[in-house]
């Protein structure tokens, strides 16, 4: 059975589906807090640097996979590996990492869905810090709720793959991205009059070389990943739809600079509250349930500002959230021959019965041992496991095929065409053969706990 492929109505399609997709929960959960514990400024400069030496070549390469080989990630590499040297399991890395990570996403964005509830009935009113951290508690050590919220999440997702790359994925990802963007900006306004900005500013933009660890760099560089959408297979998959007409250099550059200016938005948007109240950045993972919903409670307008940043925290899960499901559903859906409706709802249905044990990780209900054989419950175990080996190995493993095994010619034709830089052809090939791998590696060295880098500098 051979399907038509299915391709983007245009570059704002496919603009607005990337940028849809880069711009997740990496930005909105896990940078803010990232750049809290690592120290603000100097940090974020690192991540730039990450985004601009590693991030965007990487984002290239998949998205050159993905155009001129018109398939999704498995076939990519397929179509591409001429000596069939296996190099297929590259793309099933892809696969893996969207599917893993689709199946605790739902959990935290069930998390968030929850606290728009909870903001709109004016829940955390009157209520101590304490008081609203044991809040959030409660909610993840109730798993019959996360359960609920899962689901929930986790049909919307299904029903927009089902829906098709123009009728589902691009037309949401235009009507989502659009409206994140609006209420950023929005909070961020709101953030300006605030006590604590000038304080926040000076946190991210100054660099404090008393707080650099080169372990701060090498997690920028795993942040890069993130924020990005690298090593999961989605760009291979959006760039199997984008048109031949469109320049690959150009799309991802806006791309990349698009995350860069909503990551420091982000960024100025919550930490101005932070400091309004004197409190430390380094709240952890806890920064977006257990700190801000008691600051937001302080401010005037408290009830529209808590639903306005909950609802902007639901939409980046569901643009981010889209490409996870369909990476896997189109691989399916090239394999198996199967139709795209029957692909995304057992692509939904695995996620979400794999991600379960997520929505009790809290709990002692499944797998209660877990914690004590693994250090961690199982919802940060597969968060680990994606992050440390699955995303790492799968963007070093593309890099050396790019770089080394895939014909130069083609690479170059796809890069060249439509650039005005033509000539930056030739550093994008020397980073994605030498800088890139090695960066990856230093990365899975550190990650893994193999050598500490932080020794090179006496720390």
């Amino acid at each position: 059975m051979n399907q038509i492929r299915e391709h983007w109505s245009g570059r704002i399609g496919f603009l607005m589906a990337a940028i849809g997709s880069a711009i997740g929960l990496g930005l909105l959960w896990k940078f803010p807090y990232t750049v809290g514990e690592n120290g603000g400024g100097l940090f974020i400069l690192s991540y730039l640097v990450c985004v601009i030496v590693v991030g965007i070549p990487i984002f290239i390469a998949e998205i050159i996979l993905g155009r001129s080989s018109q398939r999704a990630a498995v076939g990519a590499y397929q179509h591409h590996d001429r000596k069939h040297a296996g190099w297929k399991v590259t793309g099933w890395f892809g696969v893996m990492a969207s599917f893993l990570i689709m199946s605790f996403y739902s959990v935290i964005a069930g998390w968030g869905m929850s606290y728009i509830l909870m903001s709109l009935n004016g829940f955390y009113q009157n209520l101590s810090g304490a008081e609203v951290q044991r809040a959030f508690q409660v909610l993840s050590t109730s798993g019959d709720i996360c359960v609920l919220w899962h689901l929930l999440f986790t049909v919307i997702i299904t029903a927009i793959v089902i829906s098709g790359v123009r009728k589902g994925i691009e037309k949401w990802a235009k009507i989502m991205t659009k409206i994140l963007l609006v209420l950023l900006v929005l909070l961020f306004l709101y953030t300006l009059t605030l006590d604590g900005f000038g304080r926040a500013v000076e946190f991210i933009f100054h660099p404090n070389p008393s707080e650099f660890k080169l372990s701060s760099l090498i997690e920028a560089l795993g942040l890069a990943f993130w924020t990005l959408s690298i090593g999961q297979g989605i760009m291979i998959s959006y760039g199997s739809y984008m048109k031949r007409t469109d320049s690959i250099l150009q799309m991802s550059t806006i791309v990349a600079f698009s995350v860069i200016v909503v990551a420091i938005l982000a960024a100025l948007t919550i930490f101005p509250v932070v400091f309004t109240f004197d409190l430390a950045p380094q709240a952890g993972p806890g920064l977006i349930f257990q700190t801000l919903p008691y600051l937001f409670a302080q401010l005037p307008g408290s009830l529209v500002l808590s639903t306005m940043f909950f609802t902007l925290f639901v939409f980046t899960a569901i643009t981010s959230a889209i490409p996870l499901v369909e990476v896997v559903a189109t691989n399916l859906m090239e394999m198996f021959n199967l139709r795209r409706t029957r692909a995304a709802i057992l692509v939904g249905t695995g996620t979400f019965l794999f991600g379960i044990p997520s929505a009790f990780a809290r709990t002692d209900t499944i797998f209660p041992g877990w914690k004590k054989i693994y250090g961690l419950d199982f919802l940060a175990t597969i968060n680990s496991l994606v992050s440390i080996w699955v995303i790492p190995i799968g963007v070093l493993l593309s890099a050396l095929f790019v770089g080394w095994v895939m014909d130069k010619e083609v690479a170059r034709e796809e890069f060249v065409f439509g650039a005005t830089l033509k000539f930056l052809y030739h550093p994008w090939r020397f980073f994605i053969r030498w800088v890139v791998p090695l960066m990856i590696l230093i990365i899975i060295i550190q990650k893994s706990g193999l050598y500490n880098f932080d020794k090179l500098l006496g720390r």
